[in-house]
């Protein structure tokens, strides 16, 4: 082990029956060139002479894909993901609550006078709209005496 680190069971590699760390045995035997190993801070060096390439020549082409893409296809997976009413950007899977029969994100699916933020039992819908239920009783609920948070004054005389 060349760099002393305590091993267990968990942080233990070998090779040809020396042990190493994790770390020391990535460096000395994993994946070698530009994104491999520690980061971009570390770079190999090894120019690929003992796999019979050399790596200085130049950089190599970018590979084409063996069959064609089709553009269309993906374009149209892209425009089908829903779009949340309130903010307009797509609603994916993860994010997605269904109110008033329309997808919306977590963080949209609050109501659109007080802001509160709503569940499937507190949730009521006009015009493409979500409200808590006291907001929608008291924008759009009936008027009047015992109605709208009034209520009944009596009068002695």
């Amino acid at each position: 082990v060349a760099c002393r680190k305590a091993l267990d069971s968990t942080t233990v590699a070998a090779h040809e029956s020396e042990i190493y760390c994790k770390t020391c045995y990535g460096r000395k035997y994993g994946p070698k060139g530009v994104g491999f190993g520690q980061g971009a801070g570390c770079l190999s060096t090894d120019t690929g002479d003992h796999l019979g390439l050399n790596l200085q020549q130049g950089s190599p082409k970018p590979a084409r894909p063996s069959t064609p893409t089709n553009a269309s296809k993906f374009a149209k997976k892209m425009v089908d993901v829903d779009k949340c009413p309130r903010c307009g950007k797509s609603v994916y899977a993860a994010e997605k609550i269904m109110g008033g029969g329309k997808p919306w994100h977590k963080t949209c699916f609050r109501c659109a006078i007080c802001g509160k933020s709503l569940e499937s039992t507190n949730v009521t819908d006009k015009d493409g709209e979500l409200y808590c239920k006291v907001c929608y009783a008291k924008n759009f609920g009936p008027k009047g005496i015992g109605f709208g948070g009034l209520t009944q004054v009596e009068k002695k005389e």
